[in-house]
């Protein structure tokens, strides 16, 4: 039997798992705030490196970075009543300026009150069609392609860390453009570049496809997602990209005259992703050991941990270990340097391999007074930590052998992650259901996984029966994967005929 590092596995109990995995890799820990949570170094180098590798993307399409403010007006909101209807019950709203004693006790003052309240960005549609209404005048001003990193509020009634969090971290892009043929090449545009950095850099297969009309973005004409499977079979939808037409520029009046001297709305789209994908990255690549960080996100890819005894020997095993990280950080993978440690802290060599074990480094190496009267290292692939034995795999490596293979060893594990992933996923989505019974069936088990079914694409009414089947069975839309076959046949939930096939799941 293997004495794993965690105290509860995946599959004794998912949930508690998950907690435990956030608790003991040190990514993330309760505020006091409900809903709020400290994001901790380990888990904030996760989101930075997130952060630097999608924002280079971002830019490399052509948007620009910008910022707009935390608070709105609420008059802002009501000129467009679908998508205040859509976050209404999650708005935090501020009417007061100051507060006052009374009783002991401080309270908002009544001679502060706001003319006008404010409610606290749950995104930014509208603050940001008021500023295009300003930017914007001519066919020549167009297209308009911006993105700002910030931080939402949306008052959550049930919460969970990274998944969802009454206050989280995002990036959201606004863009306004002359023609809807172009707008809706944005909106697929950015799917795209969402679909490849999950793929790419979170080692995370996703499928990419166009969400449902009860799906939709509050406003939207159209939203696509990109969906992952998490290791419990449920869907999280990991980011999403909406077409948002003529919707938000009607409500804030962002008009342009054409190159015929014409008046015309402008068609804007709007896209995001969040510290939600962090949450992705534990739930598709973590075991019951921990955390396991692909390569491309770690903020540090290589931990050397010196194996000291309070010897003399000591100060030779810092020196080695100092001259291998040297080594290592004039490495580049990725197409940038390797991120090494040396982690010198005062703890015992066991308690630190473990700690970043949990942690995920993707690979520990471990340095003692042997390993360096023969020139060697002892190194541990975070993504095989255990021998067929159930032994921890630790691998005796000449120094020099290692150095060479290292960032062979990087793209090895991040490449690994991503086909342990992808197997998974296909394994468990499932196709050839053909009525309502067995799509029943097919979600009895402990891990259903996803099923993918021809539908005829009710809309309106008929949408809603359908959903609320569903709903009874605890299971939602997700997306119709771009790639899908053609559909055939009858709809399972309507008997008309398919017009294209859809994933059903249950989902975070």
């Amino acid at each position: 039997m293997i004495k794993h590092a965690l105290n509860v596995t995946r599959e004794a109990d998912f949930a508690a798992w998950y907690q435990a995995v956030i608790s003991e890799a040190d990514l993330a820990e309760e505020s006091g705030v409900r809903g709020c949570m400290v994001i901790r170094p380990w888990g904030y180098g996760i989101w930075e490196r997130i952060q630097r590798l999608l924002d280079d993307r971002i830019k490399a399409t052509g948007h620009e970075n910008c910022y707009f403010p935390l608070f709105i007006p609420l008059s802002y909101f009501e000129k467009e009543a679908e998508h205040v209807d859509g976050f209404a019950k999650e708005m935090a709203v501020v009417t007061h300026h100051r507060l006052v004693q009374k009783d002991g006790k401080l309270v908002p003052d009544p001679e502060a009150k706001l003319e006008e309240p404010l409610v606290v960005r749950p995104t930014s549609e509208t603050v940001i069609g008021a500023a295009f209404s300003r930017w914007v005048q001519s066919w020549r001003d167009l297209p308009v392609l911006i993105n700002q990193w910030a931080n939402v509020v949306r008052w959550e009634m049930r919460t969970r860390m990274f998944l969802r969090t009454s206050e989280f971290l995002w990036q959201e892009g606004h863009t306004a453009h002359a023609s809807e043929a172009e707008a809706r090449e944005e909106t697929l545009k950015m799917l795209e570049v969402y679909r490849s950095f999950a793929e790419d850099c979170l080692a995370m297969p996703v499928v990419a496809g166009e969400k449902p009309e009860n799906e939709r973005f509050p406003g939207a004409v159209s939203t696509y997602s990109i969906e992952a499977m998490m290791q419990d079979g449920k869907a999280l939808q990991a980011g999403t990209s909406h077409f948002l037409g003529t919707t938000f520029s009607s409500a804030q009046n962002i008009r342009f005259q054409n190159a015929e001297g014409e008046l015309e709305l402008a068609q804007t789209t709007s896209w995001g992703v969040s510290t939600r994908m962090i949450g992705g990255v534990i739930m598709v690549h973590g075991d019951d050991d921990g955390l396991r960080v692909p390569p491309r996100i770690a903020p540090w890819q290589i931990v050397i941990v010196p194996m000291l005894r309070d010897q003399p020997e000591d100060q030779a095993i810092v020196d080695y270990c100092k001259n291998l990280q040297q080594q290592l950080s004039v490495l580049s993978v990725f197409g940038e340097p390797v991120r090494a440690l040396l982690d010198l802290r005062p703890a015992k060599a066991a308690t630190k391999r473990w700690g970043w074990v949990k942690k995920g480094a993707p690979i520990v190496i471990e340095v003692g007074g042997r390993d360096v009267a023969g020139a060697n290292v002892s190194v541990i692939r975070r993504d095989r930590l255990y021998r067929e034995d159930g032994k921890l795999d630790s691998a005796i490596v000449a120094q020099a052998q290692f150095v060479d293979e290292a960032t062979q060893m990087l793209e090895s594990i991040q490449h690994a992650l991503h086909s342990q992933a992808r197997e998974r996923m296909d394994a468990n989505i499932t196709r050839g259901i053909t009525d309502f019974a067995d799509l029943e069936k097919a979600f009895d088990g402990a891990k259903p996984g996803w099923v993918e079914v021809n539908w005829s694409k009710p809309g309106g009414a008929e949408l809603d029966k359908v959903v609320e089947r569903l709903k009874a069975l605890k299971l939602t839309f997700r997306n119709v994967p771009g790639d899908a076959a053609a559909a055939e046949g009858a709809c399972i939930f309507t008997g008309a005929p398919a017009v294209e096939r859809i994933l059903v799941a249950r989902a975070y």
